[in-house]
C-alpha cells in the first residue's frame, strides 16, 4: 500500500505544486468541532490559512458558519462561499473603509463585523457606515500581550468601547483578543500564559458589564491556544492553521492532534555534486520567512537545506544517490499559511490521484474592483 501522500498520476502534475487532501481536511474540521464538545457555534476559524472557497464549504458542511478574515478579499471570498457571519479582524483604514461598506451591501445575507482599537478608526468607519445607512457590528480589539494591534484593557479602552456603543453607524458587539504571542512548546507553560493574559481581558469585560455596557460576544485564541480556550470558557475560538496543519505547529505542539492535509510537491531538477539534490521549490513556492528547515520531506526526512533561492532549493542528504532527475519529493511546510498564499491554485488529491484544482481565491488583494 502506498503512503497516504503519494499520488499515482504524478506525471500529470507540474511542480512545484500545492497539494490538498479533502478527506484529511474534513477530519481536521471534525476534530476542531470535537474540541469544543460538538458546539460548532463556538468556532470562528480564520481563513488566512487556506484562502479557498471549497474549504469554507467543508466547514459549513460540519456546522461552522462563522469565520474570521484578515483582508477584504478574504472576507469577500468567505461571504461568496456562503458564510453566515464574517469578522474582518484587521484595522480598517484608507480605501478599505469604503470597500467594507461595498462588501456589506453586496452580500446582504452575510452578517459582517469589524474591529477597532482607536478613535480614528472608529470615526472613519462610523462616518462611512452612517452615510450608507448601515450599522456595523464592531468589536473592540484588545491587546492581550502580542503588542501588534489592539488597545490595552485599561481606562482608555473603556472609553473607546463606550464610544463604539454611542457613535452613529456602529454597534458595540464585544471583545476580540488575539493571543498569537503565546506558542510555548510546553502545554503547562502555555496554559499559564493564557491564564495570565486573559485574566486582565476578563476583568475588563466584567468592568464593561458593571458599567451597563452590552458585551454579548468574546472572541479569542490562535491555533496554539485553541485547546486551552476550548475548555476554559464559553467564548468563541478562532484557530486557523489546524485545518491544514504544518510542520512548525505539529512539532512544537504535540498536544494538538491534527493531520497534515496540505503538502508541497517538488521534483529533483539537478544533482550538482555528491550528496546533493536540487529541487524546484524556491522562495516562490514555499514560505521563506523562517530559517530552515522551511519544509520537511516525508519521503526524504534526513534532507538538509544548504541553499535556497527564488526557484531552487539545494539539499544535502546521504540518500542522494538513490534519486534520479525528475523524482518527486513530498514536503510538509514549516508554515502553511504564507505557503498557500504563494500558489494560485491547489491540486486536490482524492484516493491517491489529483482529480481537480481549487482556486486559492483569497490570496488576491482585490477580488471585486
Amino acid at each position: 500500500m502506498n503512503p497516504w501522500f503519494e499520488i499515482t498520476n504524478v506525471a500529470e502534475v507540474p511542480s512545484p505544486s500545492l497539494l490538498v487532501y479533502p478527506d484529511r481536511i474534513e477530519e481536521n474540521i471534525r476534530r476542531m468541532v470535537a474540541m469544543v464538545n460538538g458546539d460548532a457555534a463556538r468556532l470562528r476559524p480564520h481563513m488566512k490559512t487556506h484562502k479557498m472557497p471549497e474549504v469554507i464549504k467543508l466547514h459549513l458542511k460540519h456546522g461552522i458558519t462563522k469565520f474570521k478574515c484578515a483582508t477584504i478579499a478574504e472576507a469577500e471570498m468567505t461571504a461568496a462561499a456562503g458564510a453566515h457571519e464574517v469578522l474582518l479582524s484587521y484595522p480598517t483604514v484608507g480605501p478599505n473603509v469604503d470597500r467594507l461598506i461595498a462588501l456589506i451591501k453586496k452580500f446582504p445575507e452575510t452578517k459582517f463585523a469589524a474591529v477597532a482599537d482607536s478613535e480614528a478608526s472608529c470615526g472613519a468607519l462610523s462616518q462611512a457606515a452612517a452615510a450608507a445607512g448601515l450599522v456595523i457590528d464592531t468589536y473592540i480589539d484588545i491587546d492581550c500581550g502580542m503588542h501588534r494591534t489592539g488597545i490595552a484593557p485599561d481606562d482608555a479602552a473603556v472609553k473607546l468601547y463606550q464610544l463604539i456603543a454611542t457613535i452613529p453607524g456602529l454597534k458595540a458587539t464585544g471583545i476580540h483578543a488575539y493571543d498569537g504571542h503565546i506558542h510555548d512548546q510546553d502545554l503547562t507553560t502555555r496554559t499559564k500564559a493564557v491564564e495570565s493574559s486573559f485574566a486582565l481581558v476578563e476583568v475588563f469585560r466584567d468592568r464593561l458589564v458593571s458599567l451597563g455596557e452590552s458585551v454579548p460576544h468574546f472572541i479569542a485564541s490562535g491555533t496554539p491556544t485553541f485547546g486551552i480556550h476550548a475548555i476554559r470558557g464559553a467564548h468563541e475560538c478562532s484557530p486557523g492553521t489546524c485545518v491544514l496543519w504544518d510542520w512548525g505547529y505539529g512539532t512544537r505542539h504535540p498536544d494538538l492532534d491534527f493531520l497534515h492535509a496540505a503538502l508541497v510537491m517538488t521534483r529533483v531538477i539537478s544533482k550538482p555534486a555528491g550528496g546533493r539534490l536540487t529541487c524546484d521549490l524556491g522562495h516562490k513556492a514555499i514560505a521563506a520567512e523562517n530559517p530552515h528547515p522551511r519544509v520537511h520531506f516525508l519521503n526524504l526526512p534526513d534532507a538538509k537545506a544548504v541553499m535556497h533561492s527564488e526557484e531552487h532549493l539545494v539539499l544535502e542528504t546521504p540518500q542522494a544517490a538513490k534519486f534520479k532527475i525528475g523524482d518527486v519529493l513530498y514536503g510538509v511546510p514549516w508554515h502553511i499559511c504564507p505557503t498557500v498564499a504563494l500558489h494560485s491554485y491547489a491540486n486536490v488529491v482524492r484516493d491517491g490521484r489529483v482529480v481537480e484544482n481549487w482556486s486559492v481565491a483569497g490570496r488576491e488583494r482585490i477580488i471585486s474592483f
